[in-house]
């Protein structure tokens, strides 16, 4: 029951350095008013800084990242007769992925001082270690979902 036909999904490629589509994706995420050299230099100094402090590869700690802050559950509104309802939905993975991102920038945006890139690293470890603003949002986000547990019959 779409209102319009849904446009095609784009083939993003990978990055250069780590072969990874979810860099590429990072980047397109981060980039402001076009600047797409300055996102992806930005990017591989975070990932740079990350292989320093931890040993790991930057890779795992990008898609631990990733996982810890992707929400399961989310709410979204649904008017029923006249009032509107915050029913909980299962987040689907693209969704999921692309909120993780959105969280993990916003989070390193608002963090005090340094360049964004030691910014985007630190979140990121902090990601990967279950800590951090972005985990937050995603506390947040399932507490919401699971306050309004009672109107998931309403699901669309």
């Amino acid at each position: 029951m779409s209102r319009r036909a849904k446009p095609d999904k784009r083939i993003i490629q990978p990055d250069a350095r780590y072969q990874s589509v979810m860099v590429s994706f990072f980047v397109h995420r981060m980039m402001q008013r076009g600047k797409k050299s300055v996102a992806l230099r930005l990017m591989y100094d975070a990932l740079d800084m990350v292989k320093e402090k931890t040993g790991k590869e930057p890779m795992e700690v990008l898609d631990a990242a990733l996982k810890n802050v992707g929400p399961v559950m989310e709410v979204k509104p649904r008017r029923v007769g006249g009032a509107t309802y915050q029913v909980p939905m299962e987040v689907p993975a693209s969704r999921r992925s692309t909120l993780a991102m959105r969280w993990i920038i916003d989070a390193s945006r608002s963090r005090a001082g340094k360049s964004f890139a030691e910014k985007l690293a630190t979140e990121l470890m902090d990601a990967a270690n279950n800590t951090g603003s972005a985990v937050k949002k995603r506390e947040e986000t399932h507490k919401m979902a699971e306050a309004n547990r009672a109107f998931s019959h309403y699901r669309m």
